[in-house]
Order: structure tokens, then sequence, then C-alpha cells
């Protein structure tokens, strides 16, 4: 594909986290090998109990051991591991197309962005599961609800990233919601995304999901909540403080409105009660505001991270002009270094004849 023959000067790396995909990692591997010619592959093995390892050295990858088990723990020692300019992260599993890697990368690169997410138009037929395509509607509509409209598919393996992006992210997740945690990322740091739609595949014969619609569902929903926490703490504690002064006040009205009209309070514990309440709802307040400027300074350390990694945006041609100057320059250098060693000699032994 020539469209494409610019992606050569980049040093692209293809991260595949795998746990008993033996059936398929190996076509894996080598579709990302024909599509990337010029790309190194890694398959980070998560404590597989099948061939994985195995088949995916024999088709070409770099394989390394990931002994701590979850798809976050192998995300996290990928991008802390591997250095590269671009990096494409995928499943081992066959459903998402390597042929589709162009077309992401060609993304990130014309519309200069940090990530790039490869939509999955299927998705709605997993393996037949009702329940994940209930999950992904759900999700995905309470992360727009939260953090922001950037996303339609916030649970989509299949994404491209800059240096900057993986140097930058915290990566504190431990199972399948590190994919919202890399969502809420980009939407906390303001990043420029896109989306491209993609086909997604179906898990051939001998394959299983190794997703549980019920376990990890429940994982992501907290990893929604602790996100909120994170980084809209102002928000998040301002709603538990709401909670608290709603009830504060439907206890007190009792209380208040007999002694607004006999002059005593008998219900004494219902009016400490109250009051115990509305203390609560104070402190809750007071902790959102304190934690909104500790999560203000968390994204400054963030965006500094950020920033010391080079841009390799947008660079596929001028990227490969750049490499060109870069290899002409040498033998020049050492030309002119030589003919001004020479220069500073002469002058020296010429004074120190005089």
């Amino acid at each position: 594909m020539p469209e494409y023959a610019p992606f050569e000067t980049l040093d692209i790396a293809v991260i595949l986290p795998c746990y008993n995909e033996a059936p398929t990692i190996g076509d894996v591997v080598r579709g990302f090998g024909d599509a990337l010619p010029s790309a190194r592959i890694y398959v980070f093995d998560n404590n597989s109990s099948d061939h994985t390892a195995i088949e995916a050295r024999r088709a070409g990858a770099t394989v390394v051991q990931e002994r701590r088990q979850g798809k976050g723990h192998v995300v996290r020692r990928m991008f802390s591991d591997i250095e590269a300019d671009l990096y494409i992260m995928a499943d081992g599993d066959g459903t998402y197309s390597p042929e589709d890697a162009p077309q992401l990368v060609a993304t990130l690169l014309s519309e200069r962005v940090d990530m790039v997410v490869g939509v999955r138009s299927g998705v709605r037929e997993d393996a037949g599961r009702s329940g994940h395509a209930f999950g992904n509607r759900a999700f995905n509509r309470l992360y727009r609800y939260m953090f922001g409209t950037d996303f339609s598919d916030i649970l989509s393996g299949y994404r491209v990233f800059t240096r900057r992006f993986v140097k930058s992210f915290p990566a504190i997740s431990s199972g399948f919601e590190i994919e919202t945690e890399m969502s809420v990322h980009a939407s906390q740091m303001k990043l420029p995304v896109a989306e491209v739609a993609l086909d997604y595949g179906r898990r051939p014969a001998g394959s299983s999901s190794k997703l549980s619609t019920v376990r990890d569902g429940v994982r992501i929903l907290f990893m929604f909540v602790r996100m909120m926490k994170e980084t809209q703490p102002l928000r998040f504690f301002s709603l538990i403080a709401g909670l608290l002064f709603a009830a504060s006040v439907f206890f007190m009205i009792p209380p208040v409105l007999e002694y607004l009209t006999t002059g005593i309070v008998s219900r004494v514990p219902t009016w400490i009660g109250a009051v115990g309440l509305l203390l609560l709802a104070t402190l809750m307040m007071v902790t959102g505001l304190i934690l909104d400027s500790v999560a203000a300074g968390r994204v400054e350390q963030m965006r500094m991270a950020y920033l010391n990694q080079p841009a390799r945006r947008g660079e596929m041609r001028a990227g490969s002009r750049e490499r060109t100057r870069r290899t002409d320059r040498p033998a020049a250098t050492r030309k002119d270094a030589e003919d001004k060693a020479s220069r500073v000699k002469g002058r020296r032994v010429k004074a120190g004849g005089s």
C-alpha cells in the first residue's frame, strides 16, 4: 500500500495483551506484520495456560511475560517498557482486523491527535451476548453524562497512541476497565482524539471470551465512580453533600414545626441527627473544595509529563524529509570539523614558532 509508505519513518510498536489466545494469536501477529512491515510486534502473555507464547514467537512477535493477572497490569507494563513513536494496541483474539491499523495510524497523523479509537460497529453481535451489548450502550451513555462527549465507544480495545499519551498515562487499573481509564485520561487532559468506525469480528471456533458480563461490568462501574472522585472531586462530593443536606432538611422539618407551634422540641434525637447530617454535608462540601485543588495539581503534573515528550503527530512526509536531512549531514559535518581542527592546529604551530 504505497499511501502508507511514510510510516516507515516512524518507530511503531504493536502491543498485544493476551491470555489463552493460542488459536488466534499467530494469525493476528502475521496480520499486523503484513499491514505494517516496519512495525515491531510485542505479545504480552498474561499467565496463559495454553501455547499462546509459542504461537506468538513462531509468528515473529517478541513475547514478554506479565505475571500480575489482569489486562490493566499488562497495559501498565507495556506502556512502561516499550519505547516507540506510535503505539498500536489491539486484542489477540482476532476480533480486530490488523488490516485496519494503517487507517488508524493515518488518521492519527493527518488529524494530529494523541489517540485514535477504533469504534466497533458490530459490537452488538459480540458472540451473541446481549448482556455485552446492553453494557456497552449503558456505559457509553453514562460516560457522556459524567465526562463529556469525546467518545462513542469507550470500551474498544483497538487504539493508536502517541508517545506523549502513553508516557503521561498513569494506568492505575488492573482489569478490563483500563480502556475506561484511558478515555477518562484523554477527556481530563483535554487531549485531541479521534474515532474511526471499524467492523468488529466474531471470535473463531475454539476461542472464548475472557470478559464476564456481571463481574467486569461491576468493576467498570466502580471505575466510573473512582474516576469521577479523582478527576471531578468537587462534583462528586457536592452530590454527596446535596443528598446529606436533603436528608437533614427532611428530618429537621418536624422538630422545627413543633417548636414554632408549641415552643418545645420533644424529638431531640431527631433534631440531633438532622444537625449531624447538616454538619456532614458541610464537611463533604469542604472536602470537595480541597480535593478539587489537589486534582488540578495532578492534572498540571500529567500535563508537564505530556509536554516533556516529543511530538510526532502529523509528520508523515515531513518526518521522511527530516530523516533524509539527518542522514545526509554526518559526512559533511565530519569534514567541516576536520578542516576546522586543521586550521586551529596550524594557528597554534605558527604562534609557537613565532
